[in-house]
């Protein structure tokens, strides 16, 4: 009997590390964002410190656990057996649902999903209890810490309106007082600056940080807390006059200072606050078992008989366990790649310039922005007009920012990191030191599109785009919430009426689906990694051009070669599945030329000495790829209506034709990919000369077709389909050589330049 809780201890501490690898990976977006955002310091440095909070903040975190063991159920309610079913639906979920949100790259709150878990599987498991009992379900509230649970629903919703509003209050006046151009402004209110946010720093991550330190006495704790006030002014006065000094003697930027020890306090408050969601479960699972077993030597208990009244008291975590999850999710800030994909989304919402944008706009984002510019309006025709223009001089960017579209170019400035971290830090602190499982996700991410908003990051070019990732995210934590609820609930109960049989079914699903998730991600990076991205500069030469344009023929023309390949071959086999896996995948060569696009007037304004013969080149290649997209998403589109309207098969002749044509187009396609990733131009002409061969064939097969309906053809259907593949398979190819001949041309007047 013991052997099998013993496995089940086993499995949730493994189930945990894997928790705290997926945790981190979500929750690295919360005290990553700003350091990495406004590239202050190098990568090395930021990862070095944070890596140092998280540390620090996991070893002083003990005092936390006690959600997991009785914030959300009453253990007195429960026997052991069901405490142990209730963890471990817990854990599978969690792990499945983290993982599933880090793979999408959007942040979730970890905090609200093992509420939600505990909530769910102890809902399951007690109404199985009062079913079988015959009992009320309206005892359903004896079993739940309806109270507990609810406080800290609200807790959490509180803090989004709190963090979106207070920091796009600080945000504005931190502005009006630094402006864009912050560096004269440092001079004489960075001392100011430097000591208020320090001075915050110190109190609430090491002042209000050590009621959870153990070794500093009682009457040492009892004067800190007496002397409040008195111990903020003079950290105020001790941290200004080193600031002053780091500005003045070593000629160090302050707002650096403060985004670096910002990260390592919004680590620390992080591991402090969250490490609950990550082991707290298991750590909890272990005490049972300990109790149980204690029980069991002595009186021989069973566990369907062993009530878990031991869990309503405080137990004390042991230290090497939180000495060992710190190290796990030290690791996995260096090495998991789903972590840098989810900073990626936060950083990109709250980036200050254009770009390509993740989301699209929806319904809601539109409305949004729509009242919201109305409302701007009208609060902007009160203020007198002189008040209205210095305001508007505080926010005026520098040119050079409006211009600087490098790769590598910051998303925000320090201003706004460090208002980020110190805002957010603060206001995690308080909930962490209120025992309150506050959502770091929640506080650091509303924090941060608060100080966006602000600080006009989200201007008209920008904003229907930024709400609309807003809004996916925020809608994400609600499904968060009603997923693992629910997802909890079923796993408990199945794991009630299966047993052990169903409990390893669920242990080697939640293990095939994360090694699954794991190596899409790993192709989708590497597909990322391969893809041939223009590093751009300040100012674009004429060589520059003729590399970027020569990587992206050849990549949109490769992935139009598969694209066609596939289509016919789906088509021939009237495989509907693969059709609509074809029509999905368009996306992303519509997206790439949408993102070439996007960024032609950065391009223009870009060009050295203003080149319109290269600007011309420009606009008419990205309008030649579109067309070259267009006709290969009618050719899959087409087809996959045609299937999935159960019209007939084309007819082996006709499926015989077309594949001719695609061997023929593959041969094309695969030399013009050649030409331009060896930049053998020289081999254009020979191209060139060889179109004809291919529009004849075409042309041929369209007259072969007008023959058979004269005298076989009986399907109206299927001629339309063959008569579309033919002309837009005859316009690709044109398309196709009428961007070789510009791109000649273009090159050629290029070399003569030179």
């Amino acid at each position: 009997m013991e052997n099998i809780y013993i496995v089940m201890l086993v499995v949730l501490f493994a189930l945990a590390i894997t928790d705290l690898v997926v945790g981190v990976s979500n929750d690295a977006v919360n005290f990553l964002n700003s350091a990495i955002g406004s590239k202050a310091v190098s990568l090395r440095t930021i990862m070095i410190v944070a890596s140092v909070g998280v540390a620090v903040g996991a070893i002083f975190s003990s005092g936390l656990m006690e959600v997991a063991r009785k914030g959300i159920f009453m253990p007195s309610q429960f026997y052991f057996d069901e405490i142990m079913i209730i963890f471990m639906a817990v854990m599978i979920t969690d792990v499945l649902l983290l993982d599933f949100f880090n793979s999408l790259g959007l942040p979730t709150s970890t905090t609200v999903s093992i509420v939600f878990e505990l909530l769910g599987a102890a809902v399951s498991i007690a109404v199985i209890k009062l079913y079988s009992q015959g009992e009320s379900l309206a005892l359903l509230s004896d079993y739940i810490n309806t109270a507990k649970a609810t406080e800290i629903v609200l807790g959490i919703l509180l803090s989004v309106v709190v963090a979106f509003s207070i920091g796009a209050f600080v945000q504005y006046v931190s502005r009006l007082v630094f402006t864009f151009q912050y560096e004269k402004k440092l001079k004489y209110f960075g001392a100011i600056f430097g000591g208020i946010s320090l001075a915050a720093i110190t109190y609430f991550i090491f002042i209000k940080g050590m009621k959870s330190i153990t070794f500093l006495s009682t009457d040492f704790k009892d004067y800190v807390n007496n002397h409040t006030w008195l111990i903020i002014l003079i950290s105020f006065v001790f941290w200004a006059l080193i600031s002053q000094l780091m500005m003045t003697v070593f000629k160090t930027n302050i707002l650096k200072a403060i985004i670096i020890v910002g990260t390592f306090a919004l680590a620390l408050a992080f591991a402090g606050n969250d490490l609950v969601n990550f082991i707290g479960v298991p750590i909890a699972a272990w005490q049972s078992f300990g109790l149980w077993q204690t029980a069991y030597e002595t009186s021989g208990v069973l566990p369907s008989e062993f009530a878990m009244n031991g869990l309503a008291g405080s137990v004390q975590t042991p230290e090497f366990l939180l000495i060992l999850a710190g190290g796990v999710m030290v690791l996995t800030l260096w090495l998991s790649s789903k972590a840098r994909a989810v900073v990626d989304t936060g950083v990109n919402l709250s980036r200050q310039g254009d770009g390509a944008e993740r989301f699209e706009p929806n319904t809601l984002a539109r409305v949004l922005v729509r009242y919201s510019v109305v409302a701007s309006n009208a609060v902007t025709s009160i203020l007198p007009g002189r008040v209205k223009n210095k305001i508007e001089a505080k926010f005026e960017k520098p040119n050079s920012a409006l211009a600087d579209r490098r790769v590598d170019a910051p998303a925000f400035d320090t201003v706004r990191a460090s208002v980020n971290l110190v805002v957010a830090g603060i206001l995690i602190s308080i909930g962490t030191n209120l025992k309150l499982p506050l959502s770091t996700t929640y506080v650091t991410f509303m924090v941060a599109m608060g100080t966006s908003l602000a600080d006009r990051a989200w201007d008209r070019e920008s904003a229907v785009y930024r709400v609309a990732g807003v809004v996916n995210v925020v809608g994400g934590w609600f499904v968060t919430a009603g997923v693992a609820f629910l997802a909890a609930a079923i796993f408990a109960a199945i794991i009630w009426y299966g047993g052990t049989i169903a409990l390893a079914a669920l242990v080697i699903l939640a293990v095939v689906l994360i090694v699954r998730s794991a190596i899409i991600h790993s192709k989708k990076v590497k597909e990322e990694k391969s893809k041939k991205r223009f590093n751009r500069h300040d100012i674009i030469t004429i060589n520059e051009i003729t590399i970027e344009t020569s990587q992206n023929i050849s990549s949109v023309i490769s992935g139009i070669n598969k694209r066609y390949s596939k289509a016919i071959d789906h088509l021939g086999y009237h495989d509907l599945s693969k059709l609509r896996k074809d029509t999905k995948k368009l996306n992303d060569l519509e997206d790439q030329v949408d993102e070439l696009k996007d960024n032609v007037f950065y391009f223009i304004k870009s060009l050295e000495d203003n080149s319109v013969g290269a600007s011309k080149f420009y606009i008419l290649f990205l309008d030649i790829l579109q067309d070259m997209v267009q006709s290969i998403g009618q050719i899959t589109r087409s087809s996959y209506r045609h299937v999935n309207n159960n019209h007939k098969n084309l007819k082996f002749n006709q499926i015989r034709d077309l594949k001719s044509v695609d061997r023929e187009m593959q041969v094309l396609f695969d030399e013009i990919i050649e030409t331009f990733d060896n930049h053998s131009f020289s081999k254009i002409d020979q191209i060139l000369n060889d179109k004809q061969t291919l529009l004849d064939k075409v042309s041929g097969l369209i007259q072969k077709q007008i023959e058979r309906i004269r005298t076989s053809e009986t399907s109206p259907k299927n001629t339309k389909l063959y008569f579309g593949l033919l002309l837009e398979t005859k316009d690709l190819v044109t398309s196709t050589m009428s961007l070789l001949q510009l791109f000649k041309e273009y090159y050629e007047d290029a070399k003569r330049e030179f």
